[in-house]
């Protein structure tokens, strides 16, 4: 009724504040997308030759066939798409057992297990390297997508699984009461009333894991040298040489790997925007 009431210059104003607000975010957030694509579709000979301008006299395609037939990084796209899916999937298992463990039940050690995984995250990625090193090559996981698997899972499942708790913390215990009290065990509780309650959460983990995978530099950096198992983070390093970088092809090749993840999120979307108990308490 507020803002009925407010005159009509008024809510002109607000109107031009709030969209003038939400203009900026979104060109802050989309600029550099355009420069990325308008930099890769470019020709070589124009990149330096016509400065800085907002598009290009000429376009072309070259540069995003090059990276796809005169490169290896198909092979560099299609190692992190397995290494990051299979990192969301099994960190999002873990994590959601885990947070369920947490929200639900009190036992000793408890307070421990929490504290020691809020320590993990405390340290310094580059200090670990080594160690990790140490730890993996004898066991035969370094240079391999299965080692940075490991790796990945082990540093997401703290937070994610502090995620998970705070979204199973939201959901009252008493819906689980009441399917127990109706013939349901804990899991047929759980399967049926609390993980359809739980889904804007598993997608939220889900897209926070596979975007931390997907993304990763520092240890498919130093876990990781063989063709076969770098990834695309690792494989836009080719692109540049002792004395030139190829920032048509780099870029080119930088767009293409924001497809999977932009596809990934357009999966999960409706889950991420549905309210977390949403229907849970209609009549």
């Amino acid at each position: 009724m507020a803002y009925y009431a407010k005159s009509k210059g008024q809510r002109v104003v607000d109107w031009s504040v709030h969209y003038g607000l939400l203009a900026c975010f979104l060109f802050f957030a989309l600029f550099p997308l355009f420069w990325l694509f308008k930099v890769a579709v470019t020709p070589t000979n124009l990149l330096y030759s016509e400065g800085i301008r907002m598009w290009p006299s000429e376009t072309t395609w070259a540069n995003f066939a090059q990276v796809m037939t005169d490169t290896d990084f198909p092979q560099f796209f299609i190692n992190s798409a397995i290494v990051s899916g299979a990192t969301a999937l099994i960190s999002t298992l873990i994590a959601a057992a885990a947070g369920y463990s947490f929200s639900r039940f009190q036992y000793r050690g408890k307070a421990i297990i929490i504290v020691l995984m809020l320590i993990t995250q405390m340290f310094p990625l580059v200090m670990l390297i080594a160690p990790i090193f140490r730890i993996l090559t004898p066991l035969g996981l370094t240079d391999s997508l299965l080692g940075l698997v490991v790796v990945y899972t082990a540093f997401n499942v703290p937070f994610a699984t502090f995620l998970m708790q705070s979204f199973f913390d939201g959901i009252p215990k008493d819906l689980e009461e009441a399917a127990m009290i109706d013939g349901n065990t804990r899991f047929g509780a759980l399967v049926k009333i609390i993980f359809p309650l739980t889904l804007p959460g598993i997608a939220a983990t889900l897209g926070f894991v596979f975007t931390a995978a997907w993304s990763e530099l520092l240890f498919a950096l130093m876990l990781v040298s063989s063709p076969d198992a770098v990834t695309f983070p690792v494989g836009l390093l080719t692109f540049i040489s002792k004395f030139s970088v190829d920032f048509g092809q780099m870029m080119a090749a930088g767009f293409l790997a924001l497809i999977p993840a932009a596809i990934f999120f357009f999966l999960i979307q409706r889950y991420l925007v549905q309210g977390l108990t949403a229907g849970a308490v209609k009549g």
